[in-house]
């Protein structure tokens, strides 16, 4: 009898050392609290992220949790670590930004102290999906947002002063950047900036995204 986990083990692809590093370099940046999180079922997906023991196959970051590789290159592709307890500030000298292959990137629900969202998101060109909601993030949407011309889902809603009350949204979008993002972000479906303090008239130009099937602007 063969077993399972040994074959589902050799359909994974090999993981790249560059990658594994990258990830385990970001856990190590990010302390865990469960408050980090509010919605049901949170966990710290990255307790159980750790190097291979001799002898086992090196294939291990593509069978962590909330980690998706290509099955051809074996490059990290996805990353879910909404509702991680992740605490801590985050910028763009993280490890994460190393991770260029990235086509989804899930941080929502956790606590990032008020960090800005960072530039080096840019980093980020073969991105579909990206939710950095209900996070903790602070300040002014950089522009390198708008560059990111593959999404078809952003949510960058709900980051507030407190997530239970949902007062006082700590993002800020001013004019010239609603304006890029609405012009160069063509593919999307989903647009969600909720609590978002948006300095600006919703553009005309929104029209133009004849892929979209859900905007929230609440708030």
């Amino acid at each position: 009898m063969v077993d399972n986990s040994l074959q589902q083990n050799s359909r994974q692809p090999s993981c790249h050392y560059e990658d594994i590093f990258a990830l385990l370099q970001f856990k190590q940046s990010f302390s865990i609290n469960p408050s980090a999180s509010v919605n049901e079922g949170n966990y710290p997906k990255i307790s159980s992220w750790k190097l291979p023991v001799e002898g086992e196959n090196n294939n291990t970051c593509c069978s962590w949790d909330g980690v998706e590789c290509d099955e051809t290159s074996g490059h990290v592709i996805g990353l879910n670590l909404s509702s991680s307890q992740l605490f801590g500030s985050i910028n763009s000298n993280s490890s994460l930004f190393r991770l260029v292959h990235l086509q989804s990137l899930n941080l929502a629900d956790n606590n990032f102290n008020r960090s800005q969202i960072p530039s080096a998101i840019s980093n980020f060109p073969r991105l579909t999906y990206l939710s950095l909601a209900a996070s903790f993030f602070f300040g002014q949407i950089p522009s390198q947002v708008a560059h990111l011309s593959k999404l078809s889902f952003l949510d960058l809603s709900q980051n507030m002063v407190d997530k239970k009350t949902a007062s006082d949204g700590l993002l800020k979008l001013d004019a010239s950047i609603m304006k890029n993002l609405v012009q160069n972000l063509t593919r999307l479906e989903t647009l969600r900036l909720g609590f978002v303090d948006i300095s600006s008239t919703v553009p005309d130009t929104m029209a133009n995204l004849s892929l979209l099937t859900s905007l929230v602007l609440r708030n």
